[in-house]
């Protein structure tokens, strides 16, 4: 087993790896920038190690300082946690050349399914169900372009190969725009991550999001944890996810599990990973691969009773994986809520001092945060300051579970969107389930409306 490790992030997620290794009976070492230093993770862990100023690019980023932390520390494995460089295949492949492990899938692996024409080429040769579009990326040659939309059929979208978190996307709904559409993609694509790449596909008009998670060891072991529904999602960011995925049957998840499985024994998977699908009218498209853990594995972990970062350390260990897929039995619903230090409905950042905060409790209820009172919210990182699970017996239990739970938060000193969380789980639309992506969307922009011919009415 691992002896010591070196956790190469921040936030909850920071403090959710340290748990898991002290449990584990592992040591752990915590770096953090100055704007970290009174964070909940380093002042829980055996040792930390400041690794620069606030801006990411100089602490959380910088690849040379978080090495350095794992030597001096005598770290023998580095975990990523998500964001930052989880999924930067240099930063894998220096830390292993470096004489340390990585925890998580080797540097080749992460790079073919970081570009999404390798990706969706692999997914297509493991049998993996994908969206109709251009057979890799798109040529230069107009003509060929126009060709290829027809094929596909118009809508289509246009993403960056290289791209991710929503953006680099473009929907073109006609011919005419097309051509214009493709290049606008290219340049934004070369701009923000350096490959100019792009490729096409059918743009699905009302689908779920919905992902299989895995778990896959060195020894050609693999298993799928079921799905999660993460549909609920602002411009292509997730804000509530639930497990299972309301309306998959037994069929379809063993179908689509037994594909992703197939996937991970064909590309050499090792660790933790999440196939991402869209999901329509009974029919499952792959778009991408998150090679790490998620934001909302605990979901998974409380419908399956499998702690995927316990996993994640062993399968780096070099042991193999503890369960068979005969072993995953699935039970009751589990909801998440991502609860940002932000404006509920503006969106607006609110970084701060909390000067008090009460976190829920309770049968069934799981908190994963890194915030206190007195804690101060650093205006540097991501909004996320924890996130409110709930487990029940079915899905309307955990519903009500969530509103108590929603309930009980208090936090003051700064905004957080619990109020958007509170009226989410009280929406009838939503209580139905099986909402597309676009519902919260919609759903903003009718209450923008309403909330505007409510002043004219007034005046």
């Amino acid at each position: 087993m691992l002896k010591k490790v070196l956790i190469a992030n921040r936030g909850e997620i920071a403090l959710r790896v340290l748990r898991a290794c002290r449990e584990m009976g592992i040591a752990t070492v915590a770096v953090h920038s100055t704007a970290d230093n009174d964070s909940l993770h380093v002042k829980l862990a055996d040792e930390s190690v400041c690794i620069g100023p606030a801006p990411s690019a100089q602490s959380y980023l910088h690849i040379p300082s978080i090495i350095a932390a794992a030597e001096v520390t005598g770290a023998d494995a580095i975990h990523p946690g998500y964001g930052f460089l989880a999924e930067n295949d240099r930063f894998a492949e220096q830390v292993e050349e470096s004489g340390f492990i990585f925890i998580g899938p080797r540097a080749d692996t992460i790079r073919l399914m970081g570009d999404k024409v390798s990706a969706k080429k692999a997914m297509l040769e493991s049998g993996v169900p994908c969206v109709p579009g251009s057979d890799g990326a798109l040529p230069d040659d107009p003509d060929e372009i126009l060709k290829t939309a027809e094929r596909v059929g118009y809508p289509v979208i246009i993403k960056a190969s290289g791209g991710g978190g929503g953006r680099g996307m473009r929907v073109v709904e006609k011919r005419e725009d097309l051509i214009k559409a493709v290049e606008m993609t290219k340049a934004e694509a070369e701009a923000a991550f350096g490959n100019p790449m792009v490729y096409m596909e059918r743009f699905l008009q009302r689908p779920r999001h919905v992902e299989v998670q895995v778990l896959a060891d060195e020894h050609g072991n693999a298993i799928y944890l079921g799905e999660r529904d993460c549909s609920m999602q602002r411009r292509h960011q997730k804000v509530i996810e639930e497990a299972p995925a309301p309306g998959i049957t037994a069929k379809e998840r063993e179908k689509i599990g037994k594909a992703c499985v197939a996937a991970c024994k064909r590309i050499g998977y090792r660790g933790a990973g999440t196939f991402e699908f869209l999901y329509e009218d009974g029919e499952f498209f792959f778009i991408e691969m998150n090679t790490r853990v998620q934001v909302e594995h605990p979901v998974t972990e409380l419908i399956t009773g499998i702690d995927i970062v316990q996993e994640q350390l062993r399968i780096a260990a070099g042991l193999p994986l503890q369960y068979k897929q005969k072993d995953v039995v699935i039970q009751g619903h589990a909801f998440e809520c991502r609860i940002n230090a932000e404006d509920p409905y503006s969106f607006i950042p609110s970084p701060g001092c909390i000067t008090s905060c009460h976190l829920p409790g309770g049968f069934g209820v799981r908190v994963d945060s890194h915030i206190y009172q007195g804690y101060r919210i650093p205006p540097n990182y991501d909004s996320l300051i924890g996130k409110i699970c709930v487990y029940g017996n079915d899905r309307e239990q955990a519903i009500a579970k969530m509103r108590v739970a929603l309930s009980e938060l208090t936090v003051s000193g700064i905004k957080t969107n619990a109020p958007l969380h509170d009226d989410l789980f009280r929406d009838p639309g939503f209580a139905k389930g099986g909402v597309s992506i676009h519902y919260l969307g919609h759903w903003l922009e009718e209450r923008k409306a309403q909330l505007q011919a409510e002043k004219q009415a007034e005046k």
